[in-house]
């Protein structure tokens, strides 16, 4: 495993007992800032396929699992679970996304943990919760998606419920789970003790409604799908060019003004239909047509740039290949190289969070399954012949 010292994390050590997406997302926040984790699989089974991780070669698990070591355990089995309490002895975090009963049908819940270890942070991150009316049901993103309120409030007007184009629900539950461990690490520097960590993909999707949410809880206002325009800050959406789509936003009074003299339309400064932000809103259609007459007139490129430097914020609309070539995407290094000894070189996704003096990076590639079993187990005082002897009874 390549050297953390120095890396923010390189303190802590962590066992990844997570699967999928979310649970992957949130110990990558931590691996990725020198956090030493572990990642325990069950032992290969041949009839299982690839389980629910997808390829071990793919895209997705190679950009999850990276700056891991990785040991199998079975859990179900004395040995497995004996290893398993060893490394909980020596650790300062577990993290799991399993159904909320299973951790306790294994008995590895928070409590059996802290037993062993006071000092243990458990993060665990559920579908809809740890308990409750649907706590039990089995969580997916796209059913947070539509139970957490997004798919009424994406797509275009009246066309139906539409998911987001990302896993936002897993993404941001895993985000938050590390947030929550990161607050608990703090904490216990000054109670000397653990404690569970708990979100849920229900309710990463509602803390991400923001503003939206804001509105019903607030005001009572049902927010409705509003397509590619801003649902409150007009004019803000997409704008049809000699040459394609751009992404404009002019929001604000001072904003709409600076926009008005960029596209030589300052005659609709006066014009009382859009005088005030409301009145822009209930004329919206109208406004946009005017609009999108002057911006079909000109290319991407030449608005991007006038807008701009009239201060009115004005984007292109990238596909994924467009993105990745733009020079300040390259700039920010988002896509980062990673060397795998059997794989070759390829990129992955970098941090989006960087620190001065202590960065992220990418020292590993994801690790084959059981690739450190014999290591860690030594690690833990294990013999040699321990080690043979659990490989023979498929504990490891």
């Amino acid at each position: 495993m390549a050297a953390t010292t120095g890396m923010a994390l390189s303190r802590f050590s962590v066992l990844d007992l997570t699967r999928v997406r979310a649970g992957p997302t949130c110990v990558r926040q931590l691996a990725d800032w020198g956090a030493d984790v572990i990642k325990i699989e069950a032992p290969p089974d041949p009839a299982a396929g690839e389980g629910m991780g997808g390829p071990r070669d793919g895209f997705d698990f190679q950009n999850l699992h990276r700056n891991k070591r990785c040991m199998t355990l079975d859990l179900k089995s004395d040995r497995g679970r004996e290893a398993f309490f060893r490394l909980v002895e020596r650790s300062d975090v577990v993290v799991e996304n399993y159904r909320p009963d299973v951790k306790h049908r294994l008995g590895i819940d928070y409590e059996a943990l802290s037993k062993v270890n006071p000092r243990i942070i458990l993060g665990s991150i559920s579908g809809f919760g740890q308990d409750g009316p649907t706590a039990a049901r089995p969580g997916f993103d796209q059913i947070a998606q539509g139970m957490g309120g997004v798919m009424w409030i994406t797509g275009h007007r009246g066309g139906g419920p539409v998911r987001a184009g990302i896993p936002v629900a897993d993404l941001c539950a895993g985000v938050f789970c590390a947030q929550g461990i990161l607050v608990a690490l703090l904490e216990r520097e000054v109670s000397g003790r653990g404690q569970w960590v708990k979100t849920s993909l229900l309710e990463a999707m509602i803390q991400m409604l923001d503003f939206q949410a804001a509105r019903y809880l607030k005001d009572g206002e049902v927010p409705k799908q509003a397509g590619n325009d801003h649902p409150t800050s007009i004019p803000t959406g997409v704008f049809e060019t000699a040459d394609g789509y751009v992404n404009i936003a002019a929001a604000g009074d001072l904003i709409w003004k600076r926009f008005a003299a960029a596209l030589g339309a300052e005659r609709w400064l006066q014009n009382p239909d859009y005088a005030t932000g409301k009145a822009r809103s209930d004329n919206r259609a109208a406004l946009h047509e005017e609009i999108a007459v002057i911006t079909r007139q000109k290319t991407s490129a030449e608005w991007i740039e006038a807008l701009n430097a009239a201060g009115v914020p004005c984007g292109p609309i990238y596909r994924m290949d467009e993105m990745f070539a733009d020079p300040q995407v390259r700039h920010v290094e988002m896509a980062v190289p990673v060397d795998h000894p059997r794989l070759g070189t390829f990129e992955i996704v970098g941090q989006a969070a960087k620190l001065s003096r202590t960065p992220s990076a990418i020292r590993t590639a994801t690790p084959e399954l059981g690739e450190h079993n014999d290591e860690i187990l030594a690690e833990l005082g294990y013999s040699k012949a321990e080690i043979a002897d659990m490989r023979a009874a498929r504990a490891i």
